[in-house]
């Protein structure tokens, strides 16, 4: 059986409120809703059970403290020049790149590819496609988009199930902070 797993961070209801509330300014943009709200640290993919279990038991040996996050900002990401996804921005946080970095070398230790491209830490707010307006507006009107801080004190793993309307994400795993 097949899992389409990730790790991620969900930021707490105030956070993900202050988010939904800025929400339906871009036409025909697929909002993201209050469960899909989150800030990936490792997207996993498809993976068999066995790996599964070995990554989920691996990350429960992953220590770390606390630490505090806070959005900063949005943009957007491009494909081909056409804008896909708007986001909204993490502030720069060293404990957030030390706790992604520990998680990128368990995922590799059980056997996953290494990941190449640049940890960008952000919480997608809505898809875009082909007939959304320009997110021009919305990114000029948010961009001191500025919520918490907020206490980072676990991270979860999530399995993705694909639907019509969006992706449907199960937690699976809680992995709490050292102190916690």
């Amino acid at each position: 059986m097949s899992h389409r797993l990730f790790f991620a961070i969900r930021p707490p209801a105030s956070v993900r409120d202050a988010i939904i509330d800025i929400e339906a300014e871009i036409d025909n943009a697929r909002w993201q809703d209050e469960d899909q709200l989150h800030l990936t640290l490792r997207y996993i993919g498809d993976v068999e059970t066995h790996l599964a279990d070995d990554l989920a038991d691996a990350a429960a040996s992953l220590r770390f403290d606390p630490f505090e996050l806070r959005v900063a900002g949005c943009g957007h990401f491009e494909k081909k020049g056409r804008p896909t996804s708007v986001w909204a921005g993490i502030a720069p946080s060293e404990p957030l790149v030390r706790l992604q970095r520990k998680l990128e070398q368990i995922c590799v230790k059980c056997g996953l590819p290494a990941e190449t491209r640049k940890f960008a830490p952000h919480i997608t707010v809505a898809r875009l496609n082909s007939s959304s307006e320009s997110p021009a507006p919305f990114l000029a009107r948010h961009a001191g988009l500025d919520l918490g801080p907020w206490t980072v004190d676990s991270y979860i793993l999530y399995q993705s199930h694909l639907r019509d309307q969006g992706s449907l994400y199960e937690p699976i795993l809680t992995y709490q902070a050292a102190n916690q």
